[in-house]
């Protein structure tokens, strides 16, 4: 059977994102774009050819686009222009450079300031709603009862997590709400927690072992990610954005009553 074939124009487009309710997280990226070209403008940052086609090798290569055929493919498959791919690179890499500029030198500081926020724990969880059934599972655990394995694969729902009973890898103090996070960081590992009460329910934890933080390469990675980031929020909520679109909502009286309630 010939398939059929179905014409999508740049309104059906702009109709799709607004339908999505796409346009605030549109802007949000726009804005970072056009942070990071006027910061780079203003101190100096640039992106050479050579830089510019090295960026664009390892793109391909991480992308496995191994072929000037698969990268072609790969390009008419998000209707991007070749201009539109160099574009692409060079914004990403323009914002690499600046992250290096502005923050480079910041991160040993900021590590020895709030390195305490780096601590990580290695940790299993199963949360609960029912306060009285996790005291009464924890202390099954204690006595020997059950096994943590147990409760895992009988209360975690989503399918994966019970497959890891419940192991939530390396998570860090800053990662946690400040109910678990004090619970967490006042034992010593291994350990199994009485249950947490937080606003997501009752935590069922287990501690495997409590990891200081090493300003290694990843972690100079995290924190200069976390660095700017934060800095691309403060000036970009310097701008009060004006969006030059149609607005088709609300064309007659009968569509009014969706807002009516």
């Amino acid at each position: 059977m010939i398939p059929q074939s179905i014409t999508i124009t740049n309104e059906d487009i702009l109709r799709c994102v607004k339908l999505y309710c796409e346009i605030p997280t549109l802007n949000k990226k726009i804005i970072t774009r056009k942070v990071i070209e006027n910061t780079a403008n203003e101190v100096g940052v640039k992106v050479d050819t050579e830089e510019l086609q090295q960026a664009a090798d390892k793109f391909r290569f991480m992308n496995k686009l191994n072929s000037a055929e698969d990268t072609w493919t790969w390009l008419k498959k998000h209707n991007l222009s070749l201009e539109d791919f160099e574009e692409f690179i060079r914004i990403d890499l323009l914002s690499n450079k600046l992250l290096q500029h502005l923050f480079l030198d910041k991160i040993e500081p900021y590590f020895f300031e709030y390195q305490l926020d780096y601590v990580g724990v290695v940790m299993y969880e199963v949360v609960l709603e029912d306060e009285e059934l996790a005291i009464e599972l924890f202390y099954a655990i204690k006595e020997g009862e059950m096994s943590f394995y147990d409760i895992a694969h009988q209360y975690i729902q989503d399918t994966e997590l019970r497959r890891k009973c419940g192991y939530r890898g390396i998570v860090h103090r800053k990662d946690m709400k400040p109910e678990i996070s004090a619970a967490v960081f006042a034992a010593k590992s291994p350990q199994f927690l009485k249950p947490v009460v937080t606003s997501d329910g009752v935590h069922l934890i287990l501690i495997e072992e409590i990891i200081q933080p090493q300003l290694d390469e990843t972690l100079r990675q995290k924190i200069s990610s976390d660095l700017f980031s934060e800095w691309i929020n403060e000036e970009s909520a310097k701008f009060e954005i004006i969006n030059d679109l149609e607005d088709h909502c609300l064309t007659n009286n009968t569509e009014t009553y969706l807002l009516s309630k």
